[in-house]
């Protein structure tokens, strides 16, 4: 086998040794830019990178995922060198054999990227949605990776132990009754949601997706002038923020930020996180941003549409923004509007890119607005409101019965309002 290393040694009190296993269907680029990705997901975790390692093999599913040559050698990071790791991390998914055999090997925690990421959407959650989604997602990655401390044959009884039932058995019934009790409030919690999207169905949306430190977030921020988390950190937003477009407009358009991907997301997370997502399935328009100076961006959007269509978003107007073109060269810029000819090349931190973008939003909804003739009596005067507010009033006139109206929305407002009139 064919060993490939890469070592670069940083100070700090915590230190992970990252692994990289490469197989036949993973070429050198794309394993590279993973384990460059994991480096950053274990930076966001908070701790420092002591070493890079990899090892060429056939499948990863082996009893201990590196050959005994390989483990020996690795022991130079967690038993012998200057400098030693704290935890090894493994840039695949591994089973809990695995886990196990690589830990009584190194001497050391053994993590895998999923058990990684699951951390980081931990720690990042906030909303009682993402904290249950999240918990539920970490449940079904415990589970199987749970251990023995006893010996096999060890049973025990106390009470709520059935009889002959071992710690472990007693620990997965414990973890299988909380994934019950998170499930129900779960559901709870998005019956709550569904609600509120349902009231905010007729209105017209904007919903960010992209790629996690894209900079969704940024561009939210720009476009609705909210005080909206952004950080430079991957996963710094898991909650779904709605926000009116500003300065706002008539009707009021809504932006949405959503939570990032990335890629070997796992399934849990995908499923745990639909609700989340749901905001994307209604949407009027998806702003896909990427950020154009990660060489990998192509890969990156090929992600999140694969997640999407996972989640049933289909049907919907996309719109490409290339962000963060202050980090490119003319040159750049130029090769990639050649590339994206649709697609609309921005930073985040420009205003006036943030003012074409915004221009761009307001003239998409204006195209798809109609225009009618409205009446309202006096003795409907309440309605009035309704229209300044989700219509656009091109021309409002009074006489001794009432008020004129000529405005523009969608056609289901229109339509709303007409039966709002003729009751």
């Amino acid at each position: 086998m064919k060993d490939k290393k890469i070592i670069t040694l940083q100070q700090g009190p915590e230190k992970a040794l990252l692994i990289s296993i490469r197989t036949q269907k993973v070429t050198d680029e794309e394993a590279e830019e993973s384990l460059r990705e994991l480096g950053r997901l274990v930076t966001t975790l908070g701790f420092q990178v002591l070493a890079s390692e990899s090892q060429r093999m056939a499948k990863s599913t082996g009893g201990s995922v590196l050959g005994e040559g390989k483990l020996k050698e690795l022991e130079k990071y967690t038993k012998d060198g200057e400098e030693l790791a704290d935890l090894v991390i493994f840039d695949c998914e591994l089973t809990p054999s695995q886990i196990r055999n690589v830990e009584d090997a190194l001497g050391v925690q053994v993590m895998d990227r999923t058990g990684v990421i699951i951390e980081i959407f931990s720690r990042h959650a906030k909303t009682r949605a993402a904290l249950l989604q999240v918990e539920i997602a970490r449940l079904n990655y415990l589970a199987p990776r749970l251990r023995e401390k006893k010996k096999i044959g060890d049973k025990q009884h106390f009470a709520g132990r059935g009889a002959g039932e071992s710690q472990i058995e007693l620990d997965r019934r414990r973890i299988r009754d909380r994934k019950a009790e998170l499930k129900q409030e779960l559901e709870e919690v998005q019956r709550e949601q569904d609600n509120r999207r349902s009231r905010r169905e007729e209105q017209m949306s904007v919903v960010l997706v992209g790629y996690t430190n894209a900079g969704k977030s940024s561009t939210m921020r720009a476009l609705t002038g909210s005080d909206v988390l952004v950080e430079n950190k991957l996963f710094a937003t898991l909650d779904t923020t709605v926000r009116a477009l500003q300065p706002e407009t008539h009707p009021r358009i809504l932006v949405s930020d959503t939570v990032g991907f990335i890629n070997k997301l796992p399934h849990d997370l995908v499923a745990s996180f639909r609700s989340t997502l749901e905001e994307a399935r209604h949407a009027s328009i998806l702003l896909y941003v990427v950020d154009a100076s990660d060489p990998s961006f192509r890969d990156q959007l090929a992600v999140v549409n694969e997640v999407l269509e996972e989640v049933g978003v289909e049907g919907i107007h996309k719109q490409l923004i290339l962000n963060k073109s202050d980090c490119l060269t003319i040159e750049q810029k130029e090769n990639l509007m050649i590339e994206f000819p649709e697609a609309m090349m921005m930073s985040a931190k420009n205003e006036a890119d943030i003012k074409k973008l915004y221009q761009w939003i307001v003239q998409f909804f204006d195209q798809k607005m109609i225009q009618d003739e409205f009446f309202v009596p006096y003795g409907q005067q309440g309605v009035i409101g309704d229209i300044h507010t989700n219509t656009k009033v091109i021309k409002e006139e009074c006489d001794n019965e009432g008020t004129h109206f000529i405005v523009r929305s969608t056609s289901s407002h229109l339509e709303r309002l007409r039966k709002i009139l003729r009751s």
